[in-house]
């Protein structure tokens, strides 16, 4: 480890007296660094990165990781501090140690997450900007899902890879049949980058998800995005779908969530994701 890191550590511990015991990288984050803090009277996280490559992206995480922990429905690591030091942000939670899933682990989880969406209101958006991995994250508010879900989701990102040389197809037909295509529900509080990654097995064998994108949205995003890189089992959906039904087709809508978080892997990971966004854009138009 540099050794420059490991002074930001101890300067970090020293900051907010946590009595430093030892440390050492955890592994999963693509965008931030991320330790386990052995201190004298508790274990923690602590995920650091550039304060001036992705500003205020802690403060952002803080205030979702708070928002799903008041729904009171799901585990979520308790934030202790976010804060800046010299260029670097950090976040300061709770580490939760890991466990192997009982028996009822997906049907709960399902539950969980459907509970979780429950939680709805009539603007679709957030009272503040926020990240998707390493990208910015638009979040004004909209008055329904079709304009949300064009304005602010598919438009920046189709910009983007614009921008960046992918020739894509015209998404105008696309963002016409949106109208027809979304179903007109309440905007739900959704976790918003809901992939097998971002969710563990705590201690007691139940779910506990982290990394969130959060904002209201369509709930059929997170369930979009949990079908999207594998890592959930089928029990999941028909636990939710006994708690919360979703509307009638969603299965055929699954792809029209998928394409957002498509398009922000083609702008971060490259044109292996090309292909997939393009039959996406055709099929729906």
């Amino acid at each position: 480890m540099r050794e420059s890191r490991k002074n930001l550590i101890e300067r970090i511990a020293e900051k907010h007296s946590l009595n430093l015991q030892g440390f050492k990288p955890l592994t999963g984050g693509d965008i931030n660094e991320v330790y386990k803090l052995e201190c004298k009277d508790q274990t923690l996280v602590l995920k650091a990165n550039s304060a001036l490559k992705f500003p205020e992206m802690f403060e952002a995480e803080k205030k979702g990781l708070e928002l799903l922990a008041g729904s009171g429905v799901i585990r979520i690591p308790k934030v202790f501090e976010t804060a800046t030091l010299d260029d670097h942000s950090y976040l300061l939670l709770e580490f939760i140690p890991s466990g192997t899933k009982n028996s009822d682990f997906w049907r709960v989880f399902g539950s969980q997450l459907a509970q979780l969406h429950s939680v709805q209101t009539d603007q679709f958006g957030l009272n503040h900007d926020n990240y998707l991995g390493s990208l910015p994250q638009q979040n004004s508010y909209r008055t329904d899902a079709i304009h949300f879900y064009t304005e602010m989701r598919l438009e920046p990102q189709l910009k983007l890879a614009r921008e960046k040389g992918h020739n894509l197809p015209d998404a105008s037909i696309l963002f016409k049949n949106c109208e027809s295509i979304i179903p007109k529900e309440k905007a739900s509080l959704i976790h918003g980058d809901l992939w097998g990654g971002n969710y563990l097995v705590d201690a007691n064998g139940r779910p506990c998800i982290i990394d969130p994108a959060v904002t209201y949205a369509p709930r059929e995003m997170d369930i979009a995005m949990t079908r999207l890189f594998g890592g959930f089992d089928n029990q999941m959906i028909s636990s939710y779908q006994d708690y919360f039904p979703l509307e009638n087709d969603w299965e055929e809508r699954i792809e029209l969530w998928q394409l957002y978080y498509l398009l922000m892997h083609l702008n971060v990971f490259g044109a292996s994701y090309k292909s997939q966004v393009t039959e996406i854009i055709q099929k729906y138009s």
